[in-house]
C-alpha cells in the first residue's frame, strides 16, 4: 500500500476519535467468543452514548469512531443521553478485552469499509495508544454512579443487542476471503505526528 494511500486511511480513521458507551447484560459464554484482533461487522444500527458512568450491565462496549451522527442535533432529549449512532453495517477492529471481577469491558475501534485488510494486516503505535488510554477509562469509571439517564427501558432496549455477533456466538463477517498477509507494524513518527489532510491533525485523540 502506498504510503499515501495509508496516511489517508489513518487520517479518515483516527481524525476527531471520541469514546462512546454501550453497556448491556449478556452471558459469558458469549462474551467469551470475542477474541482480540478480528474485524466485525455489526448489520444493525449502534446506539451508543458519549456519557460514561459506571458500568449497568455485565458488558461494555467501548467504541472508538471519528464519524458517529449527533442525534442530538435531530432530537433535544437525546442531548440527555449523549445519544449518537453508527449506520448499518458497520465495520469494527477488537482492539481489547479487559475484565475486572465480573465485569467486562470490549475495546472496539470503528474503521472505514476500505480499509479492512489494512486493519486486518497491520498493528500501529497508535491503536496501543489507545488501548492504553480504554484500559484507563475502564478501571476509573467501573466503580462510578450509574447514568439515571442511561437506566430507561427506552435505552436499555436500544442498546441490549450484543455488536457483531450471533446468539449462539458466531462473529459475523466473514474476512476469510482478504489476502493473509504476515502481521505489519505501522509506525507513526511520535514527534513530528505532521500528517495533515484538510488541516486536521488526526493525532489528538480524545
Amino acid at each position: 500500500m502506498k504510503n499515501a494511500r495509508l496516511k489517508a486511511i489513518y487520517n479518515e480513521t483516527f481524525s476527531g476519535l471520541k469514546l462512546f458507551y454501550r453497556d448491556t447484560n449478556i452471558s459469558e459464554n458469549l462474551i467469551s467468543n470475542y477474541t482480540i484482533g478480528p474485524i466485525i461487522q455489526e448489520k444493525g444500527f449502534t446506539d451508543m452514548s458519549s456519557i460514561g458512568g459506571g458500568l449497568s450491565g455485565n458488558l461494555r462496549y467501548l467504541i472508538a469512531s471519528a464519524h458517529p451522527k449527533d442525534l442530538s442535533k435531530f432530537n433535544p432529549d437525546s442531548a440527555k443521553i449523549g445519544h449518537f449512532l453508527l449506520d448499518s453495517i458497520a465495520y469494527f477492529k477488537v482492539l481489547d478485552i479487559q475484565k475486572i471481577d465480573n465485569k467486562t469491558q470490549i475495546f472496539l475501534l470503528n474503521i472505514p469499509d476500505n480499509s479492512i485488510s489494512l486493519f486486518k494486516n497491520s498493528t500501529s503505535n497508535l491503536e496501543e495508544e489507545i488501548i492504553e488510554k480504554a484500559r484507563k477509562k475502564f478501571k476509573d469509571k467501573i466503580h462510578l454512579p450509574l447514568i439515571p439517564e442511561l437506566q430507561t427501558e427506552n435505552w436499555k432496549e436500544k442498546t441490549k443487542t450484543p455488536i457483531g455477533i450471533s446468539d449462539n456466538g458466531e462473529l459475523f463477517f466473514d474476512d476469510s476471503k482478504i489476502k493473509a498477509e504476515s502481521l505489519k507494524r505501522i509506525e507513526i513518527d511520535s514527534e513530528k505526528k505532521t500528517i495533515s489532510i484538510n488541516k486536521k491533525p488526526w493525532w489528538k485523540i480524545w
